[in-house]
């Protein structure tokens, strides 16, 4: 035996665990990591996400009547009456009146009069009507004091032989009107608010009168398709004549538009829904079908707000440019500083509205 060997011999003679430590580590088995164990943590992590993803997917597409129409947004909505923003309306007077849509819904309108017309008057007055299509939360009579601060001012400038009709539509499902909202129904409503606002033209005179559809957010939405259905739908059943103009405030092009901005990242799959959107208030194709040769243009006006925090500034300049294709009379004004829901409070927005009204006669 060599000196090294006596030397391992002595040690361990002297110290005996080390030998039973040494055979216990040569004994035990080594850990190796598997691919199963590196791989499950991010397939975990991805499945979780995909179903996530798919989950909040199918909510948006089971619940998207629910999601895009706001009526009882904020509380109580429902609940509001006229009576408490009358004083509010600068001696405007409003009334409810109750009509039916073509599938038996009853909806609910508000009207209003402006005083200072007597009767003799209003026989050789012109006539300039306005279908009012509200925006897609709350109701109509927190809506009323910026109508009638635009219904006042008309008064004001307009001259003796003429006078204005304002009828706001509430959606069914909205405020007092029956049923649940959905853009078929939303579409049988606005048909028949048209169709109501047409027959207050024709009282109680036969002079020259004129049609405009005014729709907020997705009111403008809503007024772009009841003007593209007139033709076949109003006209044809009540012989009145074609809308005169269309003002389209804070309008987006259609809802899948709406969802490619909200969501712009292109890995994110709720930009790809639009194939399973039932409610779509394209005002691209609504335009289109009113730019048809057989009928007359409507004159029409795009208001923005510079600051609107919902719908983004492309979505207007779209519709500008689609009209502009096509050969409508078109202006667009960015009202500066207002917010999606500001531009009948600014200044600056009610002026393009009564101008624009105006320039009816």
């Amino acid at each position: 035996m060599n000196t090294l060997g006596r030397r391992a011999g002595v040690e361990l003679l002297r110290h005996p665990s080390t030998a039973w430590s040494i055979n216990q580590v040569t004994m035990m088995p080594r850990r190796r990591l598997s691919v199963s164990t590196i791989l499950t943590p991010p397939l975990v992590f991805t499945g979780l996400l995909v179903s996530l993803w798919t989950y909040k997917c199918l909510i948006m597409v089971i619940f998207q009547n629910k999601i895009i129409y706001m009526p009882s947004v904020p509380p109580f909505s429902r609940s509001e009456r006229i009576e408490d923003y009358a004083n509010q309306c600068g001696g405007i007077t409003w009334k409810e009146e109750r009509i039916m849509a073509a599938d038996g819904v009853e909806i609910a309108l508000a009207v209003a009069s402006v005083p200072g017309i007597n009767e003799e008057m209003r026989k050789e007055a012109s006539h300039v009507a306005i279908a009012y299509f509200q925006g897609n939360g709350g109701a109509l009579p927190p809506r009323i004091p910026s109508l009638s601060m635009v219904l006042k001012a008309l008064q004001r400038e307009a001259s003796p032989s003429k006078r204005y009709t304002l009828v706001a539509l509430s959606y069914r499902g909205y405020w007092t009107s029956r049923g649940r909202p959905s853009e078929r129904g939303i579409r049988l409503d606005a048909a028949a608010a048209v169709s109501y606002t047409m027959r207050k033209l024709r009282e109680p005179n036969e002079q020259p009168s004129r049609l405009v559809l005014w729709g907020q957010s997705i009111g403008a939405g809503v007024a772009t398709s009841a003007a593209a259905a007139l033709p076949t739908s109003v006209q044809e059943k009540d012989g009145g004549s074609p809308v005169s103009g269309l003002l389209l405030e804070t309008p987006f092009v259609s809802v899948r538009a709406m969802l490619m901005a909200i969501y712009p990242q292109k890995w994110l799959p709720y930009r790809y829904l639009g194939p399973f959107l039932r409610n779509h208030w394209d005002s691209r194709v609504a335009l289109r079908t009113i730019a048809n040769p057989r009928t007359r243009w409507p004159k029409t006006l795009i208001l923005q707000a510079a600051n609107d925090e919902l719908v983004p500034s492309s979505q207007g300049l779209e519709l500008e440019e689609t009209s502009q294709e096509l050969g409508l009379d078109v202006k667009r004004i960015v009202v500066s500083n207002a917010l999606h829901n500001e531009v009948t409070v600014k200044s600056q927005g009610r002026r393009a509205i009564v101008d624009f009204l105006n320039g009816f006669s």
